[in-house]
């Protein structure tokens, strides 16, 4: 079937495709168009079933009301709640929300950033950013496109970002575990952990150390990468337990970490917190209801979202806006559950 074309609404009336198009972007009355004829006009769009071209008045009109949000990874529950509580909030002011995962692959990322400006026409970007793409970032700052950088931020480059306080989180939930009585505590990241959140979070974890005087072991930090967690986890953690120091307790700087580790004690016959303390970075529902509850670092994720949005529709509303940086830090809460108990 045909697509119904706004010269065809204009034909089947015998007026102008300008005027149609007045009456259907709602500019009838500055133009002085009869009510008559705007209903003339509405009642014949009914009824050919014209559908508008949104891409193309986006073009014309640099109106979308279309938002792009690119996280690491949208299976990741901490990502998904913060793409639900974005969209929700875009939601309530009209807009909707197009939600892509990078797979911490800064090839994609740029490509995604390009597709979404370019392509879907998105008028802003919410963006948790990989590590290598800074300059992608430079040149929508240069351009004056409206985003904002979140969970993640370039220390070194000014632009609009909402974060947690990873040190000081990462720190109390170290200094937890010393207090429940743990001597050697082990510390297992992602790879590349010079991502601003994973660096963050090891530094609170050095800072807790020297708190309490206890040495810092580099053989008690390991990477792990990101496309293989569970068997990765699983030989660390059989190294760490085997060593003739063996580690009492393990800080998690993410949520995927933490369920490999509660994989892998499971499968080798041990029990938390009888054989190994531990505390996650990133709060989920499961963890409220593993055996035993495994304690966490909650982050703020409606108040990501909220701030997220405010500083991205500010931009997207007044472009004098968009010529500072706007750096948010927000605090985050460690939930204390049975996981990390004193024995």
């Amino acid at each position: 079937m045909k697509k119904i074309t706004l010269e065809d609404i204009a034909k089947s009336l015998g007026v102008s495709k300008t005027l149609v198009s007045l009456i259907l972007n709602n500019k009838a009355k500055e133009h002085g168009i009869s009510p008559d004829t705007v209903d003339r006009v509405l009642k014949k769009v009914k009824e050919m079933n014209y559908m508008p071209n949104q891409a193309a008045r986006g073009l014309r009109t640099g109106k979308t009301n279309l938002i792009g949000l690119i996280v690491a990874d949208i299976s990741n529950p901490f990502y998904a709640r913060i793409s639900r509580a974005i969209e929700d909030l875009a939601w309530k002011k009209d807009y909707h929300l197009m939600v892509c995962s990078s797979d911490e692959d800064p090839e994609k990322e740029a490509q995604l950033v390009r597709i979404l400006r370019e392509k879907m026409q998105v008028e802003g970007l919410i963006i948790s950013p990989t590590t290598d793409n800074v300059e992608v970032f430079r040149d929508l700052k240069k351009i004056e496109f409206p985003f904002v950088l979140i969970d993640r931020n370039y220390p070194k480059f000014s632009c609009n970002s909402v974060v947690v306080d990873n040190i000081r989180s990462s720190q109390s939930a170290v200094k937890h575990l010393i207090d429940s009585g743990a001597k050697r505590v082990a510390l297992l990241t992602l790879s590349p952990a010079h991502i601003s959140t994973l660096s963050e979070r090891q530094e609170g974890y050095k800072l807790a150390l020297k708190e309490a005087g206890i040495p810092f072991e580099e053989d008690l930090v390991r990477e792990v990468p990101f496309s293989d967690i569970k068997n990765s986890v699983k030989k660390t953690l059989q190294d760490w337990l085997k060593a003739k120091q063996p580690i009492d307790a393990v800080f998690c700087a993410n949520n995927h970490l933490a369920v490999a580790v509660l994989e892998t004690i499971s499968d080798l016959g041990l029990r938390i917190p009888y054989d190994l303390r531990m505390v996650s970075f990133d709060d989920v529902d499961v963890f409220k209801f593993s055996y035993p509850p495994v304690s966490a670092v909650a982050q703020p994720i409606e108040d990501i979202g909220t701030r997220a949005m405010e500083i991205l529709f500010n931009n997207i509303n007044d472009r004098a806006s968009r010529e500072s940086a706007e750096h948010v830090v927000l605090p985050a809460e460690l939930v204390i559950r049975r996981s990390s108990s004193s024995l």
